[in-house]
């Protein structure tokens, strides 16, 4: 038997262990790990408006004012529109339970008339008050949370006048041509243009879904364009879940044909946005497997709630630079199907699909 085996076993005990630890740590410390986290995040969005105004001729710190209070509008604008349909929708609760009755006594005629019995066709009373009730407690625990975004708007802003400097000090540290200083620089310019690409196809995806919602006359058009613009940052489960209230107003104005015409948008959408518009959007190909998309926003989700689900991506492809900067570990980037991230030369060719 080798006697380097044993050292070998040890070895990958020890570093399981430590990953446990790791992962516990940062659950126990979720909600400050999740700021900063999500101050980087919302840094490397803004850096390249902030670039670009230093381009122009601004200060380092004139750039970064103009790009925090440009942000701050937008953020308002953004929560107005959405507080002012939901206050729209709460006004029109009577309506919206008259229709929902009417609806399900539609479905329970023609239930019976399919020779169903009255007690398998009756459905239980649903109150919508009771949920909207539900959706303003949440609106009100997000309000509590009013200071935690302060503390990460802070943080973005002091990160954004120090980010020229932390580069510098890493290009003198490591050097400015080293392998190690290449593949960071590389890896950042993935994430910065898949944050920046993503943003730019949630907006006109939640442009275009909330116009049709506004045109076809649903209730909260703008909310539920607001909420595609939103949780389309969580792959695959996002657009779903934020089409879901849109589907249920749909049908209780319009009923079935109703439904069936915001679920066919969705999908007309899904396939225009999704693919050609993003694709003509992305500066990259962000080719990474489909399994390890959702296990990703599994796993965020899990260690750092909501803000892991919608950065999941994002943080997932600092982890590969983890392993792929130590030689130890750069093998589970070639086992996951991710290593052609940090090649160079031509274009690397994979049989995965794009992050949507």
């Amino acid at each position: 038997m080798n006697t380097s085996e044993p050292y070998r076993i040890e070895r990958a005990l020890l570093i399981i262990a430590l990953v446990f630890i790791i992962v516990l740590a940062v659950k126990e410390t979720t909600y400050i790990i999740s700021l900063i986290l999500m101050a980087i995040i919302l840094t490397m969005l803004t850096l390249p408006a902030v670039n670009w105004l230093k381009s122009k001729g601004l200060s380092d710190f004139l750039a970064v004012i103009v790009v925090t209070i440009t942000a701050c509008l937008v953020i308002l604008v953004i929560v107005f529109l959405a507080v002012m349909s939901f206050h729209s929708l709460a006004m029109d609760i009577p309506l919206y339970q008259k229709e929902l009755n009417t609806r399900l006594a539609d479905i329970s005629g023609i239930l019976f008339s399919l020779g169903l019995s009255s007690s398998a066709t009756s459905f239980p009373s649903i109150d919508i008050g009771d949920l909207m009730n539900f959706a303003v407690s949440g609106v009100r625990s997000f309000a509590e949370g009013i200071m935690y975004l302060f503390f990460v708007a802070v943080t973005t802003f002091f990160l954004l006048l120090e980010t020229p400097k932390i580069i510098s000090r890493i290009e003198r540290s490591y050097g400015k041509d080293t392998n190690a200083v290449e593949k960071f620089g590389r890896m950042t310019g993935y994430v910065i243009d898949f944050i920046v690409v993503r943003t730019e196809t949630n907006a006109i995806h939640g442009f275009l879904f909330g116009g049709f919602l506004g045109i076809m006359g649903v209730h909260g058009a703008i909310l539920w364009g607001v909420l595609t613009f939103l949780l389309g940052y969580i792959p695959y489960f996002g657009l779903i879940l934020a089409a879901i209230p849109a589907i249920f107003f749909a049908w209780l104005q319009f009923g079935i044909p109703g439904a069936l015409a915001v679920i066919a948008a969705v999908c007309v959408l899904n396939i225009i946005v999704e693919n050609p518009v993003y694709s003509f959007l992305a500066a990259k190909k962000f080719e990474m497997p489909a399994l390890i998309v959702i296990l990703s926003v599994i796993i965020w989700g899990w260690l750092l709630g909501i803000v892991g689900m919608f950065f999941a991506i994002p943080l997932t492809l600092f982890l590969l630079l983890i392993f792929e900067s130590c030689e130890e570990l750069r093998w589970i980037n070639a086992m996951m199907g991710v290593s052609h991230l940090f090649e160079t030369g031509k274009e690397h060719k994979s049989d995965t699909k794009p992050i949507p």
